[in-house]
């Protein structure tokens, strides 16, 4: 918990009121359970009721139908400004208002106590998840559908209460390892102004207070914890030992200070090929015309060929979208290609980006895993700004189909893509200044810039071209 040498009284008046709200959150733990349970109250029924409810029709609107709301809470609102928190707060959702943390917490006072298996806490759980509830999401369009809603949020809600009650006590097992936006979250809340900072130096020479503890339910290592990616915000550590506090730090800090000592083969992969690849392929399939001339290409040679069952073939809702009142069906080959797209764009834009930064990372010397790792953290802004544009496009969709005009939208995509450019870049231009000088130095920072470009033109189609 670096102090810095000087500062000003404006800065002292922050840090003493951050200080505060450390404090407030670690003494009021019976409000911040009372605010768990009364998200908890609205979430199951935003989730379970639109479910059984008849479709909506054409005269329904965001003011007059409980199902319109819900998927507008979700999908419009909820996820989109959940992840900006995370680059505003850190992880204070996850501590004070997740649902599904409160819930998994809660079942795990009558846990069985199991210790947690060397299998859960495999670290690449974090991208499958997200791989796994992104793919399934768009193949059940969860975002158009009540029941796929049900099935992804509410499996989703269930695995957590049956992980509580297995292993742990009073933990969150299933936010540490298995949780599908553990991982985007944990990168994105290293952007963070605030966080809670822990000073070695005093908790070292501060002996344990007799009969003081705190229950750390993500079963972060709070005594050697040096960034926020982990950190739930939910105080109860606080003071503790006199060296755990709220604190202001700059938002390159973690990137730059931290996540180079710290490098992370499974965070690696997530930002490359699942945030900055497969989350593309997931929002631009539907609208891509290489998407629509490879399906048109391979039906016609179907068709030539006397095979027409994978052109008629549907298959349950819960696998494949079909909701033929709707006009709404995915056939068996619309599915196949639905993956094919999305992993394909996976892989492509994966592999490129990490060309992009194996370029970088070999600029600044001999080759070294640990240089191309610390690169990698370098795009998390442009990798989560996409992320929310995605997301925010559902945003807009949603108010515009209610009449609600939303101005700007153009400026501000472009804005916030080229200012997470720019982002990424200076944080490049910070990390390679670690490792080399001059001509190095500027290869290296220029090849974390294409791999920039080359995300942001992946959402350039999306909204600009196609």
């Amino acid at each position: 918990m670096a102090a810095s040498a000087s500062i000003t009284p404006g800065e002292a008046w922050v840090d003493a009121k951050l200080a505060d709200l450390g404090q407030w959150l670690q003494r009021h733990g019976g409000v911040i359970r009372t605010i768990q349970w009364i998200v908890v109250a609205i979430y199951l029924v935003l989730v379970a009721v639109p479910a059984f409810l008849p479709l909506p029709g054409r005269t329904a609107h965001l003011w007059n139908d409980l199902t319109v709301f819900a998927q507008f809470a979700f999908w419009g609102i909820w996820w989109p400004f959940v992840l900006v928190s995370m680059v505003v707060v850190g992880r204070a959702w996850c501590g004070i208002l997740c649902p599904e943390g409160a819930l998994t917490e809660f079942a795990s006072r009558w846990s069985l106590g199991r210790a947690v298996p060397r299998w859960l806490s495999w670290g690449g759980w974090p991208f499958v998840a997200f791989a796994g509830t992104t793919v399934y999401g768009q193949m059940v369009s969860v975002y158009g559908y009540p029941k796929p809603v049900l099935a992804v949020l509410g499996g989703s809600t269930l695995a957590a209460i049956v992980i509580g009650l297995l292993y742990g006590r009073n933990k969150r097992v299933w936010c540490r390892y298995l949780c599908p936006v553990n991982g985007v979250f944990a990168v994105l809340a290293k952007l963070a102004p605030i966080s809670f900072q822990v000073d070695h130096a005093a908790w070292a020479a501060s002996p344990k207070p007799k009969g003081e503890s705190f229950n750390c339910a993500p079963l972060v290592p709070v005594k050697t914890m040096n960034g926020a990616g982990a950190c739930h915000m939910c105080g109860r550590c606080s003071g503790y030992r006199g060296a755990v506090r709220l604190a202001r730090r700059s938002p390159t800090h973690e990137i730059v200070h931290v996540a180079g000592n710290e490098p992370s083969l499974d965070q690696t992969a997530l930002i490359l090929f699942g945030m900055m690849g497969l989350a593309v392929g997931a929002f631009q399939w539907s609208s891509s015309p290489w998407f629509i001339d490879a399906k048109q290409w391979l039906a016609t040679a179907l068709v030539e060929g006397g095979i027409s069952w994978p052109l008629e073939t549907t298959l349950p809702w819960f696998v494949l979208t079909n909701y033929p009142e709707h006009n709404d069906v995915l056939t068996l080959l619309d599915g196949v290609l639905l993956l094919a797209y999305i992993a394909a764009t996976a892989l492509v834009l994966g592999l490129s980006l990490s060309g992009f930064v194996a370029l970088g990372t070999r600029a600044l010397g001999a080759w070294s895993w640990r240089h191309f790792h610390h690169l990698t953290q370098t795009l998390i802004p442009v990798a989560g700004c996409g992320v929310f544009l995605g997301l925010s496009a559902l945003t807009v969709t949603f108010l515009r189909g209610d009449g609600f005009v939303v101005p700007y939208v153009s400026e501000l995509r472009g804005g916030l893509l080229l200012g997470s450019g720019l982002w990424s870049t200076w944080l490049a231009w910070r990390v390679t200044g670690l490792y080399a000088v001059g001509s190095r130095r500027i290869a290296a920072t220029f090849a974390i810039a294409a791999a920039c470009g080359l995300s942001v033109f992946g959402w350039v189609l999306l909204f600009w071209i196609w």
